[in-house]
């Protein structure tokens, strides 16, 4: 196990895997906006908290309740880069599902029509606001479910992201405004199904 340091950070974006120009339904605008302002800015906040709690913890006379609002700052950040790269990463496909994944997802709902329906319901009702869905496999639980997640701070315990898709409104208002609906439609035309492949073997090899 290689084991980075705990108070260093990233300092560059992921790269995007797929060309945004490409993308049916996903303006390149869009999408460059989303990856440079809200993916780019939270890896940039999480260095800044992560020197800032360095230096906090290196000085005995920072009181505890000034290192727990950086502790928080840091979750939050942590987990919008983590999202966000799962995100962009499960981006890029043809939005059709190979018969492994359908079977694994089918075993796990009863069917991939289940499965799709409650993922796009979950994120219908975070249209307007905030949050993810995701579906993922708890290694404590050993199952494979759909997860609605409030904000960058509530991913699920013990559990690997297989699909996410952001519902923050800076990932579809300027392409469709208040119609979330369409981009639950347009992010489904194009997941990329080998990433989600990779993400069940990585799974399955854990449980």
């Amino acid at each position: 196990m290689s084991i980075i340091p705990a108070f260093e950070s990233q300092s560059s974006l992921k790269p995007l895997s797929f060309d945004p120009a490409k993308l049916p339904g996903l303006s390149e605008r869009m999408l460059r906006s989303h990856w440079e302002n809200n993916y780019g800015g939270s890896v940039k906040a999480l260095g800044v908290a992560k020197k800032q709690l360095a230096e906090a913890l290196a000085n005995k006379d920072t009181p505890p309740f000034i290192y727990n609002d950086l502790k928080r700052e840091q979750l939050l950040r942590t987990g919008s880069v983590v999202f966000h790269e799962f995100y962009f990463d499960n981006l890029g496909g043809n939005g059709q599902a190979g018969a492994k994944e359908r079977k694994t997802i089918a075993d796990a709902f009863g069917s991939f029509d289940t499965w799709e329906t409650e993922f796009r319901r979950i994120g219908a009702g975070l249209g307007g606001g905030s949050g993810w869905v995701m579906l993922g496999y708890n290694t404590h639980t050993r199952q494979l479910e759909n997860y609605w997640l409030a904000d960058h701070a509530h991913g699920p315990a013990a559990t690997l992201p297989i699909l996410v898709m952001d519902m923050y409104e800076h990932s579809y208002q300027m392409d469709y405004g208040a119609a979330a609906a369409k981009y639950i439609d347009a992010f489904f035309k194009n997941i990329q199904w080998d990433a989600v492949a990779a993400r069940l073997e990585a799974a399955d090899k854990k449980s």
